[in-house]
């Protein structure tokens, strides 16, 4: 059996690691030091870590002023709440003062599932990709999560990580290494593109094992980076497979497939789909059976591969 990954502890342990080396790392949290995983950084750094309570505007805030006195701080929150009631923060606050804040939205997409559309964040990179300066980061798997952080915290200003707390598998070898606004190539195929982030990456290439069972060679892409986005890849891949199909654990407006498709149409117009949540609010009911409902799976992936390239292979 495939072991399964939280990236929420691949984050806090790379976290404690760069903490111990760096005095400038902090923590602000919206008493969501449990649901972060930031035990063991309140336990080790009890100094640095500062809980405003359920304020997530007064904890961007905060956390743009402890950028302003030369600290580096690491803002988490689920990510619904932290995008949603602080974004006027995030745009004014920390984006367009272009402060070095690390904005850790925990438990992103419908992890959170059984909670209900209140929890569900699923609009998060469709807001926060309008606004400029701010680099958007899509971790994979632990090993991209802890390279993701120590990215952030290495490369001055804003950035906004998305982790998500379902299990995922390990999909990079264990040399990979990320770099922020590159795409990392999965697989290779000259048939169509699959294009995933997050938690569907694994499930993309699934999809490209059952595709080529069928004879259709499926290229596959990590688009960790939202913002700023790999267009050489998107590109290159257009070119090359002629179909792109992207997948994300967001609404099909504004996220990832959007902005593949801004690139697509301008550049090198080829068919696409995005699969995604369709401009719905997504029921309540366990994370596994969201994705599964909304078609976010394997063979949902390898349908929407297989219909789009019918005519061509």
């Amino acid at each position: 059996m495939t072991q399964l990954y939280d990236c929420r502890d691949a984050f806090n342990e790379k976290l404690l690691e760069l903490a111990a080396k760096d005095s400038r790392i902090v923590t602000v949290v919206n008493d969501s030091v449990g649901s972060s995983k930031l035990n063991q950084f309140r336990k080790e750094f009890s100094t640095r870590l500062i809980n405003v309570g359920i304020a997530e505007q007064n904890m961007v805030g905060v956390g743009a002023g402890l950028a302003n006195g030369g600290l580096i701080p690491f803002v988490c929150g689920a990510s619904p709440f932290l995008t949603g009631r602080a974004l006027e923060q995030i745009k004014a606050d920390v984006a367009y003062s272009n402060t070095n804040v690390k904005l850790c939205g925990m438990s992103s997409g419908m992890a959170y599932g059984e909670l209900g559309p209140t929890h569900h964040s699923i609009e998060d990179m469709a807001w926060l990709r309008a606004i400029a300066n701010l680099t958007i980061i899509v971790p994979a798997d632990p090993n991209e999560t802890a390279q993701a952080v120590s990215a952030a915290a290495s490369i001055n200003g804003p950035m906004f990580l998305r982790i998500s707390r379902l299990g995922v598998p390990q999909v990079h070898p264990a040399d990979y290494k990320f770099e922020i606004g590159k795409a990392a190539l999965l697989r290779e195929g000259r048939d169509v593109t699959l294009i995933a982030n997050g938690v569907l990456v694994s499930k993309a290439l699934e999809a490209a094992e059952l595709l080529a069972a069928r004879g259709i060679q499926a290229r596959v892409l990590n688009m960790a980076t939202v913002k700023p986005l790999d267009k050489e890849a998107i590109l290159k891949a257009a070119a090359e497979t002629g179909g792109i199909v992207t997948v994300e654990e967001h609404t099909i407006f504004g996220g990832l497939g959007s902005a593949v498709a801004e690139v697509v149409v301008t550049n090198q117009p080829v068919p696409m789909r995005i699969l995604g949540v369709p401009g719905v609010f997504a029921p309540t009911g366990s994370a596994e059976w969201l994705l599964e409902y909304f078609g976010l799976t394997a063979q949902g992936i390898f349908d929407a591969a297989l219909e789009l390239t019918g005519a061509r292979v």
